[in-house]
């Protein structure tokens, strides 16, 4: 460990705030919300992400003299719901093998697929020495506690370099994020589909109005006024959505909610759709300096479109009105391509302490990062959905 003293975490709240968020705060963009102290306590301190719910806090820590100069939020987990690792194969074919795949320490944010840091060192540290240590320090744990791999999942990009320095096979996946090319409003984004797919925007986009459906973001001094009713209010429609749902999963409970709204005012956001003044459907979305992030809706009523609309185009048009470079809907959906979101590459990676599953694996990885990289070229060829014209002037 060099000059740093290497301490885990069994809870981030074993750390100050302003500590912890010191690490971050001279590069808030590439960090994101999700990695401050106020979003990872409101998932521990919830329940949400605990041992019970098979996320044991490990996280990683590298000290000087007392200061915290280093970290990684890492969890044990017996299991792979909820990280958006993809391994569920991987584990099965460990099963057949007769090699156990768990547990695995995660280094990254429970329930959230969203590219950020996933290690973080303080502004004026050697980010190199600090890197290193970290990823010995994941290794020693992982040893000592029999976990048998290590994920970074949905690292930041120029984070992977370090990570393969460090021994790490990546792995490339996609996600859909709707991207600023400096729109002046959403009608000039408008232009950049045929006329078929514009006009069925514009069909979908008109649906609320016919519905006696209003549709508006809230945000800071609103949002703060009555925080505790609307947390409780936007985990009802959350709650009820994903019962209906077949293969539904709810990760978050109300605690979360409320602790976010308080924690983080500056941060989170929420789209409501209303009819006659009641709260029908809602969106809780996060907000960075420059991305905007969305995480659960939830509806009492169904409508349609009701969904495009509360979870992708009013927030589409917010980013526009507010310059905002960025839109990442969520994890999955290829039905985001047909209304102007692109495909992404994320970068995650992964040592296993076993060598027989280390080798197979980084093989698979190599071939899969060949295979998707081609395919996102073939789409960026041909693209099935956003004319091939010249970004609006200004872009």
């Amino acid at each position: 460990m060099g000059s740093f003293a290497f301490r885990i975490l069994e809870a981030v709240s074993e750390v100050a705030a302003a500590d912890w968020d010191a690490l971050a705060r001279h590069e808030p963009a590439r960090a994101t919300p999700f990695l401050r102290h106020a979003f990872l306590a409101a998932l521990e301190e919830s329940g949400a992400a605990s041992a019970s719910t098979g996320w044991l806090p490990r996280h990683l820590t590298l000290w000087r003299g007392g200061r915290l100069v280093a970290a990684a939020p890492a969890y044990a987990r017996s299991g792979s719901e909820g990280d958006f690792s993809r391994d569920w194969d991987w584990a099965e074919a460990a099963g057949r093998a007769g090699l156990p795949f768990y547990p695995k320490l995660v280094l990254g944010v429970p329930f959230t697929p969203v590219t950020g840091r996933r290690l973080l060192v303080a502004e004026g540290e050697d980010r190199g020495a600090a890197v290193r240590a970290l990823a010995a320090a994941a290794r020693g744990l992982a040893r000592e506690e029999g976990l048998r791999s290590i994920q970074v999942l949905f690292a930041a990009d120029d984070e992977v370099p370090e990570l393969e320095a460090a021994a790490f096979a990546v792995r490339l996946d996609f996600q859909y994020h709707w991207v600023n090319a400096g729109y002046r409003d959403f009608g000039e984004f408008l232009g950049r589909f045929s006329s078929r797919r514009r006009n069925a925007i514009k069909r979908e986009r008109a649906a609320p109005a016919r519905q006696g459906i209003a549709i508006r973001t809230l945000r800071g001094a609103e949002l703060e006024a009555d925080a505790g009713k609307l947390a409780r209010a936007v985990f009802e429609l959350h709650r009820r959505s994903v019962s209906r749902m077949e293969w539904g999963m709810q990760w978050v409970n109300r605690d979360f909610y409320q602790r976010a709204l308080a924690g983080l005012p500056d941060a989170v956001e929420i789209v409501e759709a209303r009819r006659a003044g009641e709260l029908v459907a809602a969106a809780f979305n996060v907000a960075s300096c420059s991305r905007l992030y969305g995480r659960y809706w939830g509806c009492r009523e169904e409508h349609p479109f009701l969904h495009f609309n509360v979870c992708l185009y009013h927030s589409v048009e917010e980013c526009i009105r507010r310059g905002t470079e960025a839109f990442e809907g969520g994890a999955g959906g290829e039905h985001k391509l047909a209304r102007g979101f692109e495909p992404v590459l994320t970068h995650s990676a992964y040592l296993f302490l076993d060598p027989r599953l280390d080798r197979p694996l980084r093989r698979h990885l190599e071939l899969e990062r060949a295979e998707r990289r081609a395919a996102l070229e073939r789409w960026r060829r041909s693209s099935p959905v956003l004319r091939d014209v010249a970004p609006p002037s200004g872009a």
